[in-house]
């Protein structure tokens, strides 16, 4: 059966999507790689077809060349090149070191990681930090930029990417062009809003700072929050 007559769930592509990467099959993610079959073969089959070489399965793909490769009926050289470039790319992320993540004690972590270049800022910028069990930063994701005086910041657009990456914790840090950090009365509004937001998500709202020029404020420390 090819592909296209296959139901759409079972599709890999479709089934990538909506199923996600790990419910995928060698056989299924080749298929991806490959595109397109021949008039007789399916991409699925000819997959089965690469997978079946020896007994290796598919560490055959970590040892043969393009030219072998491509001898396979319905590569060819630019599929093969292309599947090749795809296990090659699979063996660096496997070998690269993992990335050390910041672990948040205090406020002044926080200020190390952002006041060199936020002190600067012409405009007003309000960050979320997305925060792991363990207190390490998981993303930092920028929500809004905003004039000389304020930025507007909405629920939904700072707890988005806080629910798509399951964070524990967030931490709100925006600055103030003035270079004076001292909260304005709009600041700890948003702050109460965004509170009860993170309240009814069961999300951790570990703080939300003011960076200026060289100084910052706590606005948990200060008790505004």
């Amino acid at each position: 059966m090819r592909i296209q007559g296959m139901p759409k769930e079972e599709r890999p592509r479709e089934k990538m999507i909506f199923a996600g990467k790990e419910a995928l099959s060698n056989s299924e993610l080749l298929a991806i790689l490959l595109r397109a079959g021949t008039k007789n073969k399916s991409a699925l089959q000819i997959a089965a077809e690469i997978l079946s070489q020896n007994e290796s399965g598919i560490l055959y793909l970590e040892s043969c060349s393009p030219e072998e490769l491509s001898e396979i009926k319905g590569v060819g050289m630019a599929k093969a090149c292309q599947i090749l470039a795809a296990v090659e790319l699979g063996k660096r992320i496997a070998s690269h070191p993992p990335k050390v993540r910041k672990e948040i004690e205090n406020p002044d972590d926080i200020v190390q990681l952002f006041m060199g270049k936020m002190r600067y800022y012409k405009k007003e910028h309000f960050k979320v930090l997305l925060i792991n069990a363990k207190g390490e930063i998981l993303e930092e994701h920028e929500v809004s930029i905003g004039d000389l005086c304020s930025t507007p910041v909405h629920p939904r657009e700072v707890f988005c990417q806080a629910i798509k990456r399951s964070a524990a914790a967030v931490l709100f840090v925006h600055n103030h062009p003035s270079g004076d950090p001292t909260p304005s009365r709009q600041d700890v509004e948003t702050t109460k809003r965004l509170l009860e937001a993170a309240k009814i998500l069961g999300i951790r709202v570990l703080d939300h700072i003011i960076i200026g020029d060289g100084a910052y404020i706590s606005l948990r420390k200060k008790g505004l929050m």
